[in-house]
């Protein structure tokens, strides 16, 4: 059996027809359906271009192909090009097969749609909340409180009216999206085992955890410290301009601390005009999109402390992987975040004053460091993908027998 899987990424396609990904969704991320299913259609935006990317990884193959979308970006564009994305959406509704979709999205609500039109079951994988998505300061729109209302209010429906629900956290989405159905608490994150790190590395020592040999990092005690941090500029949603103003009030305390921030977006120039008009342009390090993988580890690897200020989450791959290298973390206190880390270990959202005292507080007891290193490493490995892998698969197995069954109901 076939699944349609349909999500708001974007995807950049070549003339010769191959699909590449700049980051964490390649054709590695579909492997996981083709476990139970035989073939994965993934319904995503595309951007043309005239050849591979350089850097980028390739998203299809032998039994993953893509039904492109037009691009847009941002709620105006969508809007414009709505009838053009409608238009080329209302094919995928009359293909066969399981149908999931990854929510909150508006290419999955587009989908639903259709769907449920015809009363054709589907099932859902969370991995975002519109609450924290459309809070102050997330977004600057005058509709935002409409917004905020409205997609919340769709999420909820779809859960209680989907066959199955697959939350990226253990318990956050679920009070908040409840489903009646069969669900399941799965993380769309998934180490491999060469992701934790195992041998000495900079400012690490070997010691014994959960009988392994691993390492855990010995804290700078001097500085200078260096901070990192991987999101996503499209949007503020991480919090990349309360980490610079963070930094900013650090340094005018007298502690030298730098920050090197991974990812690129439409918010990147005016992110380095920030820390330049702070006067900290030369601590702040811009390094764009870096390949998955072995890449963005060489750079965890070389930090002191990894801080995720975001304003809004679902459970964060980048986090969960800093943590795997041992890093200390500081994270905001929305969505996942605090199903990963001690309530001392985080701040509220877009302050930059809590931030900043918080990264003070923990740069100034290498104690804690190490202590906050050795948790980090240990939570982090119950993200291995040989342990999530067998409740993923059971979710994939439910939704393909109930739309096997639903389809022998429908040729009666």
């Amino acid at each position: 059996m076939d699944v349609t899987v349909a999500l708001d990424a974007r995807y950049a396609m070549a003339p010769d027809g191959s699909v590449w990904s700049q980051a964490g969704m390649a054709r590695a991320f579909w492997e996981r359906y083709l476990e139970v299913f035989d073939r994965v259609r993934v319904v995503a935006r595309a951007v043309r271009v005239d050849r591979r990317p350089e850097g980028w990884l390739a998203a299809n193959g032998d039994a993953v192909i893509f039904h492109p979308l037009p691009d847009y970006c941002g709620p105006w564009q969508y809007l414009r090009r709505y009838p053009a994305l409608l238009a080329a959406i209302r094919p995928v509704a009359a293909m066969p097969g399981a149908i999931i979709l990854r929510v909150a999205s508006q290419i999955s609500n587009l989908l639903e749609g259709q769907y449920r039109q015809i009363h054709r079951p589907y099932a859902l994988e969370v991995i975002g909340d519109p609450h924290d998505v459309f809070s102050p300061g997330s977004v600057d729109h005058p509709l935002r409180p409409l917004f905020r209302w409205h997609f919340c209010r769709r999420l909820r429906h779809q859960c209680r009216s989907a066959i199955g629900v697959a939350y990226v956290t253990k318990y956050t989405l679920q009070r908040r999206y409840p489903s009646p159905f069969m669900s399941s608490g799965v993380s769309d994150v998934d180490l491999p085992r060469e992701a934790v790190a195992e041998a000495a590395v900079t400012h690490y020592s070997s010691v014994e955890l959960a009988s392994t040999r691993t390492a855990v990092r010995t804290a700078n005690r001097q500085g200078p410290y260096r901070i990192v941090t991987v999101g996503s500029l499209a949007q503020l949603y991480k919090g990349t301009d309360v980490l610079i103003d963070a930094v900013a009030r650090c340094v005018r305390e007298g502690y030298d601390v730098s920050a090197v921030i991974v990812g690129d977006g439409k918010f990147r120039p005016l992110l380095m005009a920030r820390a330049e008009r702070l006067g900290i342009a030369a601590r702040i390090q811009f390094l764009g999109q870096v390949t998955s993988g072995e890449p963005v580890r060489r750079i965890l690897d070389a930090g002191d402390l990894f801080v995720l200020p975001s304003r809004t989450e679902g459970l964060p791959r980048s986090l969960i992987e800093a943590m795997a290298r041992g890093l200390p973390c500081i994270g905001s206190a929305v969505g996942g975040i605090p199903e990963l880390l001690e309530a001392s270990d985080m701040t509220p959202p877009g302050d930059s004053a809590a931030l900043a005292a918080k990264i003070r507080e923990v740069l100034g007891d290498p104690a804690r460091m190490n202590r906050m290193s050795l948790r980090n490493m240990a939570e982090a490995q119950g993200y291995l993908n040989t342990v999530l892998a067998d409740r993923r698969r059971q979710f994939y197995r439910h939704v393909r027998d109930y739309t096997q069954r639903w389809e022998k109901g429908q040729r009666r």
